[in-house]
């Protein structure tokens, strides 16, 4: 390698890791982050994650080597992610909601030669490296106890304390190109095996400042991390863009709403994000009116629409603006924001681009469709992903055209307002036609104000082929009446668009980041009309 390369690349590359070190050499004594009795300062943090970075380029890690992290929140899973960054490693974040076999395909899969596992974890990991010979290196996190192996799955573990206190400190510096990849995140994987999604140091870093810039974010703020890091909506849409301002992030390891409320006010908490059904927990705690919820600024939620009357409770409940991301891991991954002045006026959709993307809408035959017209949406950024990992032909289909195709069908109306109409796998055929499942929600949501939580799906049917079905949950203490509520519903929708049943539930299946599993439902289901006429 040329001296000359490492040099140009230093004086002009985007890296993840860099963002840390600018950040630290601006602001060295604010508080980076807050994780129950600690508090580290952008200094610290830098410090700590270049003497992680070179005990990995000290192992043999070189720039392309891949590293899994088993984590929950914690201000270790950052602190490996950006010393990734810094080595030029790729880090593969593990999702926690996984079976054994499925950590272990994307461990294959993404090729990886250590694993950083907290230590609750240990028995979890051990089962998922059941067959790995690849997997070299297990380093162990304190994570919330257990005990700390000496070996696990027949290999010699060290601890992730030990590597760094090894480490000579100082920055590493190794050529890490632009569009290098900085992560291995894995999409669900509904029918088929998870899709490795490439994320690059250019990607997240745009994301980042693009997300500082439209949420207008100083370095005063003060984030609540309570979604999971390995997902790409906490990882990138608030924490990489936290670090990039200077602000801190208060960590925490999942959703709970007396720990929550205590947080806000003891620690002054100015951005939090959440899922919709977070909120109306708070919103509906006898004790809310008492809290002091006044440095709060903005609210964010994500993975599912707000139903408008919820919307209005929480802004009243909560005194702060609210918006919406949309997008996909595939985008870093926001695409469009449902911004706060559009919340009231524009209930249900899901906002405008943002300044670093362009959003389109393409018909079957690959032409762009006008406002109005629905389509296939489509993407142009520099935050979308190289590929999918060791996967020519899906990348190849993603890029059809040169736009990357999300999946998803939606409509501009005439201000340039997106409105998501539904995923193209959940859209229901039935009778001959096809039916919006997010239409049919909404429309539930309208017509019974006792509906906690629902979702339509098409279910097999002999007549229908899919039949239009509700799978309710009501409001603590609430009794759906089935035939009730579809006499109701029928004020909001064309008859062919009504449910042929409603099936009430206590709650719903969801992924680990709380997405709705309706592929769940529909094989749980899929006997529900056998032998019936409805």
């Amino acid at each position: 390698m040329a001296v000359t390369e490492l040099l140009d690349n230093l004086v002009h590359r985007v890296n993840v890791g860099d963002t840390l070190t600018r950040t630290a050499d601006r602001l060295p004594a604010t508080t980076a982050l807050v994780d129950g009795d600690r508090r580290i300062s952008y200094r610290e943090l830098d410090d700590w994650t270049d003497r992680l970075a070179r005990a990995l380029v000290d192992r043999g890690y070189a720039p392309g080597d891949s590293l899994a992290l088993a984590s929950g929140n914690s201000t270790e899973f950052l602190a490996v992610y950006y010393a990734c960054a810094k080595a030029g490693v790729v880090c593969v974040p593990l999702n926690l909601g996984w079976r054994p076999d499925e950590a272990g395909y994307v461990l294959g899969h993404a090729g990886v030669r250590g694993v950083v596992v907290e230590t609750q974890l240990a028995g979890w990991v051990e089962q998922a490296l059941a067959g790995l010979d690849g997997v070299r290196d297990v380093v162990l996190a304190p994570g919330t106890g257990g005990d700390v192996p000496t070996t696990l799955a027949g290999r010699s573990t060290a601890t992730l304390e030990a590597w760094a206190a090894d480490a000579e400190p100082g920055p590493v510096e190794v050529v890490v190109p632009d569009r290098a990849p900085i992560t291995y995140l894995y999409t669900s994987g509904t029918t088929s095996a998870p899709k490795g999604v490439v994320g690059t140091h250019l990607a997240v870093v745009v994301e980042s400042l693009t997300m500082a810039l439209e949420a207008r974010w100083t370095d005063e703020d003060r984030f609540l991390a309570m979604m999971p890091m390995f997902h790409t909506a906490q990882l990138n849409c608030f924490c990489t863009p936290a670090v990039v301002l200077g602000a801190t992030l208060v960590v925490h390891r999942g959703f709970d709403p007396d720990r929550f409320l205590d947080t806000v006010e003891a620690e002054g908490i100015t951005q939090v994000f959440g899922l919709p059904m977070m909120y109306r927990a708070l919103t509906e705690r006898p004790d809310i009116g008492q809290r002091d919820l006044s440095s709060l600024r903005r609210a964010c939620y994500a993975m599912a629409p707000m139903p408008e009357p919820q919307l209005r409770r929480a802004l009243d409940v909560f005194g702060c603006e609210f918006f919406l991301l949309f997008g996909q891991t595939e985008m870093s991954p926001t695409t469009t924001l449902f911004r706060p002045e559009h919340q009231l006026t524009h209930a249900g959709a899901v906002g405008t681009p943002t300044v670093s993307v362009r959003v389109a809408l393409m018909g079957p035959d690959g032409e762009r469709v006008g406002p109005g017209e629905q389509g296939e949406i489509v993407y142009r950024s520099p935050q979308a992903l190289a590929g999918y990992l060791h996967d020519d032909a899906a990348t190849e289909a993603a890029f059809a055209g040169g736009w990357f195709h999300s999946g998803d069908i939606g409509r501009f109306d005439d201000d340039g307002v997106l409105w998501f109409a539904d995923r193209s796998k959940d859209v229901i055929k039935t009778g001959g036609e096809n039916v919006a499942s997010i239409e049919v929600e909404r429309a539930l949501y309208a017509a019974d104000p006792r509906i906690a939580e629902v979702v339509a799906v098409g279910l097999p049917h002999e007549r229908w082929s899919e039949a239009i079905t509700a799978v309710v949950v009501p409001v603590a203490g609430a009794r759906i009446d089935e035939a009730e509520l579809l006499t109701a519903v029928r004020a909001h929708l064309d008859p062919y668009k009504v449910p042929k049943a409603v099936v009430v539930l206590d709650d719903l299946p969801r992924t680990s980041t709380g997405k709705v599993q309706k592929n769940v439902l529909r094989r749980r289901l899929a006997d529900h009309y056998s032998g019936g006429t409805a």
